[in-house]
């Protein structure tokens, strides 16, 4: 018997460098402002939709629910990381957008636990679990989409724009919660204020559908959907850029959601919405070092750049969440400044490098799922872990331990890697 020929990928038609980054910055502008929105009001969410016992407990209950959404991410890198394998990137990134944009819609006209009972939090966390379910492979997708389409000189800084949309989207988010809570104000006002970022992203995600629809497909995504290797043997042989995928990843993302989740959330709660103004301020010192750091990493390489800034954040995560806990606001946008840094930085060059581990058979689908189960396990949980650690021990300050021990993990797992700049995408 005669071997059937290769199969030879066309390349597609030339796309601007600028459209690609667009293209990376678009859908996570939008999807992380949902995302992020919900967050920033947790404690009016919990009201509205838990059993009225205490407000410790109330509280709790809605960072479960932020949390639920990262717990569905690993779900959607499985069942929609194979459409960007094989069938497209472009299919996968146009799917996800209009996923997340129903699911908000739900959030935003969902009746509350006085409304319709126990059905509320079960349906909250429904179109949660839907909307972890479309980021699941939005984000990642982006990245490979964004990364393929590069020079390999001009990765980290191209790839960044993915990292750079997901900052975007948290300022949107926190710059419409500070706006909400200053205009609409308290009382019963508070019933119904969360409900209006919600809605209005609708209109977002239907303009970023139409941006994305016209994109062109990667050559590594043409190649990918023609070859449709055996998709579970695939996962187990990338293992190692798995393991190594979680120690790139875990720290940063854990101290994100601590620095500009949770203690943004606790201290607005206390003091008032200046903390959201700051925390929107701090948002555009990360949203500068994303850029750089991707910059950067295509400079002094993506590991080495991934090791300094790793440690330097182990060093200055305890003073800085102590003054962001008990400072005044100066004091906590100084501070939440400090973190931005290497947060931001980290963040900017991990699109590239984490896309450089893994090889093209199934790259999508198995980095989709090495991400979404460290979100799930370090990042979304965040908030949610800081709360039960400071309410079991006592211990304000204990989520900086959480963090450096993540960071400790992180080191040893990058020391032994090899660079990733450089290498050959369509193998």
């Amino acid at each position: 018997m005669h071997e059937a020929a290769p199969t030879t990928a066309v390349a597609p038609p030339r796309q601007s460098a600028g459209r690609t980054a667009l293209a990376g910055l678009i859908g996570n502008v939008l999807e992380w402002f949902d995302f992020a929105v919900y967050g920033y009001f947790a404690s009016d969410i919990g009201r509205q939709f838990f059993p009225h016992s205490s407000s410790t407990a109330q509280q709790l209950l809605s960072f479960t629910v932020f949390a639920l959404g990262f717990t569905a991410r690993p779900v959607g890198s499985i069942v929609l990381g194979p459409v960007g394998d094989r069938i497209g990137r472009k299919a996968l990134l146009t799917l996800s957008i209009a996923v997340m944009g129903a699911a908000t819609l739900g959030i935003g006209l969902l009746p509350t636990y006085d409304q319709i009972g126990l059905a509320a939090p079960i349906l909250l966390m429904a179109f949660r679990l839907v909307q972890g379910f479309s980021v699941g492979a939005e984000f990642t997708g982006s990245m490979v989409y964004t990364t393929e389409l590069s020079t390999p000189a001009r990765r980290g800084l191209i790839s960044s724009s993915t990292a750079a949309g997901t900052t975007i989207g948290f300022i949107l988010g926190s710059g419409s919660a500070w706006l909400v809570n200053t205009l609409v104000g308290s009382g019963d006002a508070v019933n119904w204020r969360w409900r209006i970022p919600f809605i209005a992203s609708v209109v977002l995600c239907g303009v970023g559908w139409a941006l994305r629809s016209g994109l062109h497909e990667t050559a590594e995504g043409v190649k990918a959907s023609s070859a449709r290797p055996p998709l579970f043997a695939s996962l187990a042989a990338d293992w190692l850029p798995m393991l190594r995928t979680f120690g790139i990843i875990s720290v940063i993302n854990a101290a994100y959601y601590l620095t500009f989740t949770y203690v943004v959330e606790r201290r607005a709660r206390l003091g008032g919405a200046s903390y959201l103004l700051a925390n929107t301020i701090s948002l555009f010192i990360v949203l500068g070092s994303k850029v750089l750091g991707g910059w950067l990493s295509d400079r002094v390489g993506r590991r080495k750049l991934s090791l300094l800034v790793t440690i330097g954040l182990i060093l200055v995560i305890y003073p800085a969440l102590q003054v962001m806990l008990f400072g005044s606001v100066a004091a906590f946008t100084a501070a939440q400044m400090v973190l931005a840094i290497p947060i931001g930085m980290a963040f900017g060059l991990q699109g590239a490098m984490v896309v450089e581990l893994y090889p093209l058979r199934t790259r999508v689908t198995s980095m989709s799922i090495a991400y979404s189960v460290t979100l799930a396990l370090t990042g979304g949980t965040a908030p949610l872990i800081s709360a039960w650690l400071i309410d079991v021990l006592g211990i304000q300050l204990a989520p900086a331990f959480y963090i450096m021990t993540l960071g400790i993990i992180g080191v040893l797992l990058m020391l032994p890697m090899p660079e990733t700049n450089g290498r050959a995408l369509d193998r």
